[in-house]
């Protein structure tokens, strides 16, 4: 779909209207490159991210992980140059499964169905053996056109109750235009009770049973949020401990994707979606995060890995209504009311 250099509502509105003939191929599809005008993801059938044949962002990347795309049209690639290596896993009661590029096939799961649109991908796996059920709903976000919100609902289609499942999501941030250095933030982990751990180590293999623990790979810390740490090559990794999930039950939370100008218009995205966590990942020629190369000027885009609905409280507050209107605007609400009033009183004083 050729709909970038175009504002970004329309280009939403170009995308969305294309959703009926892509359905029909979509169904069929492995994976899919799935796309709103203003944030790509490279879908993969078990629900990773990664997904080749993209146009070439701004550094040649044709894979595409999670993109943003400038106003201009130009394309930020944010997890695929360097390695494939984002990706989920699951845990329960002992039995793993997990599905990430960088480590081949996926381990212990089943495909039970993958479909896609333009705009959206849902994939539906088992992990083998037992009777959890993964589903990853890729779909638009609401409020914000910088993410895509994934919905992740883990359920127990058997009789028999399951005792403790955990939840693993990780990805290497690779932002361009400068991948292999950026910086990277994670934040809301104290808050957050679902969160089991946490660290920078986007390369770790999301089967836990073959990686049961998370690396510090760059020195930035374990135990805390941390902010602008780099710049080396690193990411983010998160695993949540869901607990039981009884026969015929299931957990459900949100994970979400995309990309922003820079640093303020990335809160505002979070803000937005109501995110309880989240990682921002960022060049590391952009030290102060306006979403500029401080030396040379270049597009320095910041890209966002958030959660919502895994035990958190809301980090980044929403967007203030309580003043909507811009003065200037107000003003001129404020004489059309008075006009209206005077004229109100010109036709009482006919009657």
């Amino acid at each position: 779909m050729f709909t970038y250099g175009l504002p970004s509502g329309l280009r939403r509105a170009v995308a969305a209207s294309a959703v009926a003939l892509a359905g029909l191929a979509g169904a069929a599809s492995a994976s899919s490159i799935i796309t709103d005008g203003n944030v790509s993801l490279g879908v993969d059938d078990y629900g990773q991210l990664n997904v080749p044949g993209g146009v070439a962002d701004i550094v040649g990347q044709r894979t595409v992980g999670v993109r943003w795309i400038a106003p201009s049209g130009d394309q930020y690639e944010s997890t695929s140059h360097g390695c494939l290596c984002e990706g989920w896993g699951v845990l329960a009661d002992g039995v793993a499964g997990s599905a990430n590029n960088n480590f081949g096939a996926p381990t212990g799961l089943t495909l039970v169905n993958f479909a896609s649109t333009a705009t959206t991908a849902t994939s539906v796996v088992n992990l083998t053996g037992t009777d959890l059920n993964i589903t990853h709903s890729f779909e638009l976000a609401s409020g914000t056109d910088d993410l895509y919100r994934v919905n992740v609902t883990v359920e127990n289609t058997g009789a028999t109750d399951i005792g403790a499942v955990t939840y693993r999501r990780a990805m290497d941030w690779d932002t361009s235009p400068t991948p292999f250095s950026e910086y990277v933030t994670i934040a809301g982990t104290g808050t957050t009770t679902l969160l089991e751990e946490f660290s920078d180590d986007g390369f770790v293999n999301t089967n836990m049973v073959s990686v049961p623990g998370l690396n510090d790979i760059g020195g930035c810390g374990t135990a805390a949020d941390f902010f602008a740490c780099g710049p080396s090559d690193h990411g983010a990794a998160f695993d949540f401990a869901l607990g039981g999930i009884d026969a015929g039950e299931s957990y459900s939370f949100d994970i979400f994707y995309g990309g922003a100008a820079n640093k303020s218009s990335a809160l505002a995205a979070l803000g937005a979606v109501g995110a309880e966590l989240y990682s921002f990942g960022w060049s590391g020629t952009d030290a102060n995060q306006d979403g500029f190369n401080d030396t040379t000027g270049v597009r320095t885009p910041t890209f966002i890995f958030a959660f919502a609905g895994v035990g958190g409280t809301i980090i980044v507050p929403p967007p203030s209504p309580t003043n909507p209107i811009p003065v200037p605007a107000a003003g001129w609400l404020m004489v059309a009311g008075f006009g209206a009033l005077a004229a109100m009183r010109r036709r009482r004083a006919k009657s």
